[in-house]
């Protein structure tokens, strides 16, 4: 920045014509308009095809119809915006910790200024407990610097003279001056901002409805044109025709789909609130239930992101408690570096206790600190620093145990002490490392069992790296992240990242998303938020920045890591009841249309209204999300939306259903009671309603539906929505009223179809692998146990 400022700062106007130039020095804020975030609720497959029924629908003059499907789309989207609002909250945060003042040199004298103002080539000055402004390059001073929460280092770092302070770190000892190189999102901390901005998981229940929903399109299409084509040969009315083609087009929309969806999700993030787990996106608690990769940052996460010491190597004839001893009476609490608060707690004592007469701080010249101690009638110096500054101290090669307790991790000084004020001798050494969490390994262990990998990531080295990972359990193979960056890493084996920075643990969600894994990341700092955003499962922990906690979609609220295996079987529980809505809806979106189509081939008639077809939404698709208020229990193995075999599962089911319905159909008209047209339409309602509820317990379990008991709210659900259809259909409200005999007389089929669909449902979900459980072992949460009115024959997973 030489050519834009000299070493004595800028003037006001150059600093006025820079700040025109970079712009102020905070996180531009991303945020849409209400009116924008409506829209985008209302373009999507679901929505445009309700849009389109409304429309008819009012073309016809049906407005009572055209209202209950408003209603209906209104109630999608707006579950949809309730959920929303805090998608930039993390790129807020970010630029909240940049409205702070600045100490700056500007004509000529040193001034304070907001944060904001700052332009590269600025002279900055900051001392003990500031937050760096913008990115420095030192020009004098020397600080020792936290810069955790930017970098996942759980050690302060020491900055002097043209080296880096990075925008956002903590300034925990000293004090210095430099010059702004970078401000606003082309700082370190910026660029954090941007990934943030730009991150975003993958939308995995948009890609399942879209797909499901284009299915039923092509089967609406294909029998709306045969069915209008064959209605307008046979010189059907117009009006007749086009309510066809309406009254097709609701049968085969999934209205309440993603409604369905949210409100499980929501349900399970209630659950996952009592748990101490709190969700800020909805999908997370869908997509935990595929996550079969989990990347876990080191510091804080799987450690504790405090230093302990923890281990002593004395010399002959010094013993370890002298060796602790020494290297005490060298630290001193008022720097509050964290390496002497460790050492100092490991010892017990303060160093004045220990007779301390004069102290030196640690020096990053000579990189270590001195001490001297009253020695009987004499005194006595210590040393504590660099393993290589203390070994050139005392004129001696490096301590031999120095290799093996570097290898394991750990951050090493060495002890060295003077009787004579002249002769250096080295004392042993004290090794620093940042624990893992006592948890950390039992949850890596759940983990596995439910199928889940544990990839750590961390920028310490990869010998530090490696050595947690080992005492955590972690395995697989370990790498660096250059060799990420150059695609030499096997993501199918990796167990361990070391060395990255805030783009490779985002470039490492990514990958390993494309390579099809859904993909969880845990993280504390505000180096982890793009990764925990990118993630489909974002998991901030307790002590995490805001920052960070914005970013994800999971927040722990409580210490510990072990949340995150509830989280896991809770999200497979909702999935498990999604998947019982999915089916429910395919098996109706099946059976109603091509009912309705062979009605207009067999008979040419019309055996539905609008009208009932909107009624029939409300008794099935929206009655029906009680569903997500069902009992359930999570699989072992991590679970994956297959629309494939949801549509294969979901015909084996509507198969015996269709064929009772067309029974019902042929009967009622031909055989027994011969009704007409508008009583026949009764009918084919009250069928309609009571196999559209009776295919829930049919595809809710993979076992025989009488094997395992619903939810009371469930049951209750159900029988409300018979209740109230059989009173229309008894009273002639809304519809042409039919006989008590008929109405049983169409259960009675129904409940046959049931039983036959049940019969050849059970190895069909098997061989498709739908409804997978986990074993029971008698310890699922009473809401969510498997219970039966007959006694299992053999355990759930040997089925």
């Amino acid at each position: 920045m030489s050519d834009v400022a000299s070493p004595r700062g800028l003037s006001s106007a150059a600093a006025r014509d820079l700040l025109a130039q970079y712009g102020p020095n905070t996180v531009p804020e991303q945020r849409p308009r209400l009116a924008a975030r409506i829209a985008a609720k209302l373009w999507a497959p679901v929505p445009w095809m309700l849009e389109i029924t409304i429309a008819l629908e009012a073309a016809l003059g049906k407005w009572l119809e055209a209202a209950v499907v408003a209603v209906v789309l209104a109630l999608n989207a707006g579950l949809s915006l309730v959920q929303e609002g805090r998608a930039q909250a993390a790129v807020e945060l970010l630029r909240r910790r940049l409205a702070v003042t600045a100490r700056v040199y500007r004509d000529g004298a040193w001034q304070p200024i907001p944060a904001a103002e700052l332009v590269p080539g600025d002279l900055v000055h900051v001392r003990v407990g500031d937050l760096a402004p913008a990115d420095l390059r030192l020009s004098e001073g020397e600080v020792l610097v936290d810069q955790s929460a930017l970098t996942g280092e759980s050690i302060p770092a020491e900055r002097g003279p043209d080296q880096m302070v990075f925008s956002g770190s903590t300034i925990a000892r000293g004090e210095a001056t430099g010059q702004v190189s970078a401000t606003g999102p082309r700082t370190y901390f910026g660029r954090t901002a941007e990934l943030v901005a730009g991150s975003a998981a993958t939308a995995h229940l948009e890609g399942v409805v879209f797909r499901m929903v284009r299915i039923f399109i092509i089967v609406d299409l294909v029998l709306a044109a045969a069915g209008m084509i064959y209605l307008a040969v046979g010189h059907a009315p117009g009006p007749d025709i086009l309510s066809y083609g309406v009254v097709l087009l609701l049968a085969s929309v999934p209205v309440a789909l993603p409604a369905a969806f949210a409100l499980a999700g929501a349900l399970g993030a209630r659950h996952l609130a009592g748990l101490g787990i709190l969700t800020t996106r909805l999908a997370t608690v869908q997509d935990a239930a595929g996550m079969d990769v989990l990347c876990v940052d080191k510091t804080g996460t799987i450690t504790c992101n405090r230093l302990t010491v923890t281990a002593v190597t004395a010399r002959s004839p010094y013993r370890d408690t002298d060796v602790l001893a020494w290297a005490a009476a060298a630290s001193d609490a008022a720097t509050q570096d964290p390496i002497d608060l460790a050492i100092l707690h490991a010892n017990g004592g303060s160093p004045e206790q220990a007779g301390r007469t004069a102290f030196v701080p640690f020096d990053p010249a000579t990189k270590r600190s001195e001490a001297t101690l009253r020695a009987g009638d004499g005194v006595l110096r210590v040393a504590k620093g660099a393993p290589q500054a203390i070994a050139d101290l005392a004129a001696q090669a490096p301590d031999p145990n120095l290799g093996t307790l570097a290898a394991s991790g750990a951050r090493v000084l060495a002890i060295a002490t003077s009787h004579d004020d002249r002769s250096w001798h080295q004392a042993g050494l004290v090794a620093l490392a940042d624990r893992p969490r006592p948890e950390a390994g039992e949850l890596v262990r759940q983990l596995a069992d439910l199928g889940v990998r544990v990839v750590m990531v961390t920028g310490d080295s990869l010998a530090t790296a490696q050595a947690i990972a080992a005492q955590v359990g972690i395995t697989g193979t370990a790498c660096t992240a250059g060799a990420l960056r150059e695609h030499q890493a096997d993501l199918s084996s990796l167990g361990v990242v070391a060395e990255v920075l805030p783009e490779d643990k985002h470039r490492l969600v990514r990958d390993l998303q494309a390579a099809g894994h859904v993909v969880g990341m845990t993280g504390d700092g505000v180096n982890d938020a793009p990764a925990l955003r990118q993630a489909e499962v974002g998991i901030a922990v307790a002590a995490a920045t805001d920052v960070a906690k914005s970013a994800a979609g999971v927040v722990l609220t409580q210490e510990g890591l072990i949340g995150i295996v509830g989280l896991v079987k809770e999200s497979r529980r909702t999935y498990q009841r999604s998947l019982t809505y999915a089916l429910n809806v395919s098996v109706k979106k099946l059976e109603v249309p091509i009912l309705l189509a062979v009605g207009v081939f067999a008979w040419h008639q019309f055996v539905f209204t609008p009208l009932l077809m909107a009624l029939l939404l409300l008794g099935n698709d929206v009655v029906s999300m009680a569903i997500v208020t069902d009992r359930a229990q999570a699989s072992r193995r991590p679970d994956r939306w297959d629309v494939r075999k949801i549509i294969i599962g979901a015909t084996v089911v509507a198969t015996p259903l269709l064929a009772a319905s067309i029974g019902v159909l042929w009967a009622g008209r031909d055989l027994w009671p011969r009704l007409d047209l508008d009583h026949l339409r009764t009918l084919i309602f009250v069928t309609l309603v009571a196999g559209s509820q009776v295919s829930i317990y049919l595809v809710r379990t993979r076992d025989h539906a009488w094997m395992s008991a619903p939810g009371r709210w469930l049951l209750t659900a159900s029988a409300l929505d018979l209740l109230a259809a059989s009173a229309l259909a008894l009273t002639g409200t809304l519809m042409a009223p039919l006989l008590p005999i008929a109405l049983v007389a169409a259960l009675a089929a129904v409940l046959t179809g049931a039983l036959a669909a049940d019969l050849i449902k059970v190895q069909a979900f098997k061989a498709l692998g739908l409804h997978r459980l986990w074993r029971f072992d008698g310890n699922a949460p009473a809401d969510s146990a498997r219970t039966s009115f007959l006694p299992p024959l053999r355990p759930p997973h040997e089925r």
